[in-house]
């Protein structure tokens, strides 16, 4: 279970330009966070299938797309939806709070 502990700002809702990915690190963990559709999501920044920033790729339909090969992968997800890429990539926790972006990388949904 997702503590409030767990949680850690990573940006202002106000700095997120939307369809325009933003990496940022919580501890050691590279995320990439993405508002599109109205919502806020939260993805491990590194592809499954080449090593390399989702971050510098594309969003469009809820999807980021990796900018090597353009394997897509579900932001709510994290499940690819093509080929190269065929293993998922984490997802985790968003909460709004105000103007801040809180994620929390302990618990993978």
């Amino acid at each position: 279970m997702t503590t409030e502990a767990s949680f850690v700002r990573v940006c202002a809702l106000s700095e997120l330009v939307d369809d325009t990915p933003r990496r940022v690190e919580i501890g050691e963990v590279p995320v990439s966070v993405v508002r599109t559709e109205g919502e806020v999501f939260a993805i491990n920044d590194i592809c499954s299938h080449a090593n390399v920033s989702l971050a510098e790729g594309e969003v469009e339909d809820c999807q980021i797309e990796c900018w090597l090969h353009g394997s897509s992968f579900d932001l709510r997800t994290g499940k690819p939806s093509g080929l190269p890429a065929t293993r998922p990539v984490p997802v985790y926790p968003v909460k709004i709070v105000g103007d801040d972006v809180l994620v929390s990388v302990t618990q993978e949904s």
